[in-house]
């Protein structure tokens, strides 16, 4: 009996041991299924999300290429810059943490969860951008704080900084952040939501040099998202350096001679197309768009009645007025309608049919060949050849001498002009061309637009005996080694449509404008320094002759002055063209600050030849008729 009990009781254990091994292996087999299944059919997947947790991918911003003048003098540097940003995936709470940022901070909270909003749609490991260049006052208390603000970072960035503030601010132009269009437009070239980029002058026109290529790191962080170490590092490549063509000190002293003066200044070289000053005044200081103005500030900036936003250089159109005789002369000469021999006579006044076209000088200029009608500006003499060439052939010549057409400088947002033909007003305004259009035409008046550049231009061919060059701004672009990558070498775009000959007698007019006895700008004359020019009056709006007086009172009713120059004429170094908005004489306004620049640049210190006294200038007088308002 009892050998039977021992034998079923060995075969109960027997029978337990067996059950407990079968579970036993039947927990290994599903332990071992799901090891297979985590490690092996989806460890791929779980190895990523591990690595998510712990390394993270951090952009480094590549150091922007510096802008210099000529010389060497830096007119754009780069600054450190530290943005506060949160990570929302480490920051626990957002809600307290942001609590405690705005009191460490003393930035409102609302204002930080606004920017969390803002930053919706980016995923939760990369940084929101919740304050730029915070301050080390900012920075040190954050610092303290660290480890009460999971998920609160600090970046180090490159900033933009002008450190001549207003100095060439409509060449250099101006940074801000990156718009949903631009990053539509560059997202091929690494641009992300926050960057910024340029929006005018060379920092937009060159922003793919002046960018340079992003780099990044491969970090290790803990659960608060903090870095322990850094794993892998990809350096970023900095820009290209811009050298412009502008010399700084010339810059000033035109931007000083420009100052509490609306208007535009441009010096080039008539032997290169480098532009040696650019104004358009009045200007701005582009640092204030790098740390961001309220939209108070902006809307004071784009609604100012004398346009600081906008580069009067190159966007800027204006009626060229007696400038435009240069052309006129040139036309007439080189179609026969005149030679150096042929006279007018100028009683103050030209009929044309029931109408009368005053000329600026009311008691007449007499008996003028075309060297005294370019040096008085004799408006009867230019209605005559103006009658005789017709405004087609006008325009032919004004196209070729540079008018109406891009200078294709490299700059951004550059204006055409208007060149004006039979063709074109029959399209624009239904009414065929009247040929008594001509005489205001041929002076620079009428529909005619240009801008101060491409006078520039002009001048700086006739000065060099009528090669017209493209305008360069950008001298060289250097690697951040030194090695130069580019070159802004002389690029000749086209020919004056004229013979030395008959250029020569242009020329000759031009000295007599400024030598002459009868020359409009006698008060641009310095002994020792030859300066050739011409001057020009545009006027905005029709006089009545019955108002009796020449002056009109309000500023945005006068004429426009313009003057155009270049020195020496056997050897020319600078062309200039200076326009004065509502200045209204080229002789009393224009001509001094061109004179100015002039002097400076040729290194000159003589003082101007007091003993002439200017004209008050080629001011074309409007008289109201039946046939409503002529020259």
């Amino acid at each position: 009996m009892d050998k039977y009990l021992d034998t079923a009781d060995r075969n109960w254990y027997k029978h337990r041991l067996v059950t407990a091994m079968i579970y036993v292996m039947l927990a290994f087999v599903v332990l071992g299924g799901r090891l297979f299944q985590l490690q092996v059919l989806e460890g791929e997947e779980f190895r990523r999300f591990s690595e998510n947790q712990s390394i993270r991918l951090q952009s480094i911003e590549p150091p922007r290429g510096l802008i210099f003048d000529r010389k060497g003098n830096l007119l754009a540097d780069n600054r450190p810059s530290f943005d506060l940003s949160i990570i929302l995936k480490d920051a626990g709470p957002a809600e307290m943490t942001l609590e405690k940022l705005s009191k460490y901070a003393d930035i409102p909270k609302s204002q930080l969860m606004s920017k969390i909003r803002a930053g919706r749609g980016i995923p939760s490991y990369k940084p929101v951008l919740l304050k730029q260049d915070i301050g080390r006052d900012v920075l040190a208390a954050i610092e303290v704080h660290r480890f009460d603000l999971p998920g609160i970072v600090i970046e180090v960035r490159q900033k933009r900084f002008y450190a001549q503030g207003r100095t060439a601010a409509h060449v250099t132009g101006y940074m801000g952040e990156i718009s949903a269009a631009e990053l539509s437009y560059w997202k091929d070239m690494g641009y992300r939501t926050g960057d910024f980029v340029g929006k005018f002058g060379v920092e937009k026109s060159s922003e793919r040099f002046l960018r340079g290529k992003r780099g990044g790191r491969q970090v290790e962080v803990n659960a608060k998202g903090q870095v322990i170490r850094v794993l892998r590092t990809v350096d970023a490549e900095p820009g290209q350096n811009i050298f412009l063509t502008i010399d700084q000190e010339l810059q000033q002293k035109a931007e000083l001679l420009m100052e509490g003066i609306p208007g535009a200044v441009v010096a080039m070289d008539p032997g290169t197309g480098h532009i040696l000053a650019m104004v358009s005044s009045p200007s701005f200081d582009p640092n204030t768009f790098i740390g961001g103005m309220s939209h108070r500030e902006w809307n004071a900036l784009i609604s100012d009645p004398f346009r600081p936003m906008e580069n009067k250089v190159i966007q800027g159109e204006y009626p060229p007025a007696s400038t435009y005789k240069i052309v006129t002369a040139i036309a007439g000469l080189e179609e026969g309608v005149i030679n150096r021999n042929t006279t007018y006579f100028c009683p103050g006044y030209h009929r044309y049919g029931n109408n009368i076209f005053r000329c600026w000088k009311r008691s007449g200029h007499g008996s003028v060949d075309i060297v005294k009608a370019l040096a008085g500006s004799c408006d009867v003499f230019f209605y005559q050849v103006g009658l005789r060439l017709g405004v087609d052939r006008l325009a032919d010549y004004a196209g070729a001498c540079g008018l109406g057409t891009l200078t294709h400088v490299d700059l951004n947002h550059e204006a055409r002009g208007l060149i004006p033909t039979s063709e074109w007003k029959e399209k624009r305004m239904g009414v065929p061309w009247q040929k008594g259009e001509n005489l205001s035409i041929a002076i620079g008046q009428g529909y005619n637009l240009v801008t101060p550049l491409q006078m520039a231009v002009l001048t700086a061919a006739v000065a060099n005996g009528g090669i017209l060059y493209r305008p360069l701004i950008v001298k060289k672009r250097e690697t951040v080694e030194g090695r130069t990558v580019y070159r802004g070498d002389r690029e000749i775009v086209g020919r004056l449509p004229v013979s030395r000959k008959n250029l020569d007698i242009v020329r000759k007019g031009l000295w007599e404008v400024t030598h002459g006895r009868a020359g409009t700008a006698r008060v641009a004359r310095v002994r020792g320094l030859g300066i050739s020019g011409k001057t020009g009056t545009a006027q905005v709006v029709s006089r009545k002759r019955k108002s009796g007086d020449r002056r009109v009172r309000s500023l945005h009713l006068k004429s426009h002055a313009w003057f155009v120059a270049y020195a020496e004429p056997d050897d020319p170094r600078i062309a200039v063209a200076v326009l004065v908005e509502h200045g209204e004489h080229g002789s009393g306004t224009a001509a001094p600050i061109a004179r100015e620049l002039i002097k400076m640049f040729m290194g000159f210190q003589g003082v101007p030849d007091v003993s002439v006294v200017s004209d008050p200038g080629d001011v074309p007088v409007l008289y109201e008729f039946s046939g409503g308002p002529f020259f």
